[in-house]
């Protein structure tokens, strides 16, 4: 009897831990390890590399369990028979299914689903040494699966993923609707071209090069803007922008003939298929806050400016106390759409003000 008992126990206990340490592997994200690695933790490291090596703790942690299970199953069978004799095997069986059931498979598999942060430094000590014992077996299913395997890497996180995980943590008010609202924007200027957010250039206010600055200031559209665009001859020929306070500035020194050429900045050019993450970096780089957005033949689609992307990154519009207007492209559609209902009406006028042909 006792010799039954004692198969049991140990058989139920060795699949108990083989359960708790195979559910806190498979629970616990890579995320968490770096976390507790930045924070100096000596065992996040190398339970870091057992999680990137799966193939390894796994094996050694299903060999112990299906030992476990296979002695024990055994031992239990043999004794119940010698105590119960061989009627009594069936039921025997049925009960320890049961058992192994719950107490190995069930509950421990839960407990390490719902405990694993607790539990993670304990199971990467208890998985260390379980290697140790099993590791002919963990090297030769190393070699089996090897021959399986596929060669290339495969990412473990993805950018959906990502966002997803920002809308949980909102869920569980780990972040802001805000927050939530600006990592997904994040995410997405990979993807964003800057034709998508580029003020038009059919509403864009330029000005000549070559206007002085008493000029530049009677123009009241001027003072909406920070920096201004100016061309030479035409707008196609945009050749830099200047800076609304350098002309205050040089105003207010008595310097009114200078022309704007004079306090002209040289103005980043990129395709209007650039997308928005490399536009961001070259204005970074270049400590710019304004960019010519030019089309496939180099004529001019609009500009960018990192306000701009600012707001698509917060996913609203920022409005100074000069802004009369929110999205500029819907300005410039609107725009549009009048100037096309003007000539409409204007064809129109003109169609029923000719005079009617005489009737032969």
């Amino acid at each position: 009897m006792v010799a039954l008992f004692v198969y049991l126990f140990i058989a139920l206990f060795i699949s108990f831990l083989c359960s708790i340490m195979e559910s806190v592997l498979l629970s616990i994200p890579q995320s968490y390890l770096i976390v507790k690695q930045n924070e100096g933790k000596v065992w996040a490291q190398p339970f870091s590399e057992l999680k990137m090596n799966i193939d390894k703790p796994l094996s050694a942690i299903l060999t112990l369990n299906t030992v476990a299970h296979t002695i024990g199953a055994a031992g239990v069978g043999a004794q119940a028979v010698k105590v119960f004799g061989e009627a009594s095997f069936g039921i025997v069986s049925a009960v320890l299914t049961l058992l192994i059931l719950f107490l190995t498979e069930i509950i421990p598999k839960t407990i390490g689903a719902r405990f694993w942060r607790k539990l993670t430094k304990p199971v990467y000590k208890i998985i260390k040494v379980t290697i140790f014992i099993t590791y002919p077996f963990v090297i030769l299913s190393a070699l089996i699966t090897k021959m399986f395997s596929k060669n290339d890497n495969e990412n473990t996180t993805s950018r959906a993923e990502i966002a997803a995980l920002a809308s949980i943590g909102t869920e569980e008010g780990l972040f802001s609707s805000k927050e939530n609202k600006i990592i997904q924007n994040i995410l997405k200027l990979k993807n964003i071209k800057v034709k998508e957010i580029m003020t038009p250039r059919v509403v864009l206010a330029t000005a000549d090069e070559n206007m002085n600055l008493n000029e530049f200031l009677k123009d009241k559209e001027y003072l909406k803007f920070s920096r201004i665009p100016v061309y030479s001859e035409n707008i196609e020929n945009i050749t830099g922008y200047v800076m609304r306070q350098e002309v205050f500035e040089h105003l207010a020194e008595g310097n009114q003939n200078l022309k704007l050429k004079d306090l002209k900045h040289s103005i980043l050019k990129v395709p209007n298929f650039t997308v928005l993450f490399t536009l961001w970096e070259s204005l970074l780089e270049k400590k710019d806050h304004i960019a010519l957005i030019v089309d496939q033949y180099g004529g001019v689609d609009g500009i960018v400016s990192m306000e701009d992307i600012i707001e698509t990154l917060l996913g609203l519009e920022i409005m100074d106390e000069k802004d009369t207007v929110t999205d500029m492209q819907k300005f410039a559609r609107d725009r549009w759409e009048n100037r096309q209902v003007k000539y409409e009406n204007i064809e129109k006028f003109n169609k029923d003000d000719q005079p009617e042909k005489p009737k032969e």
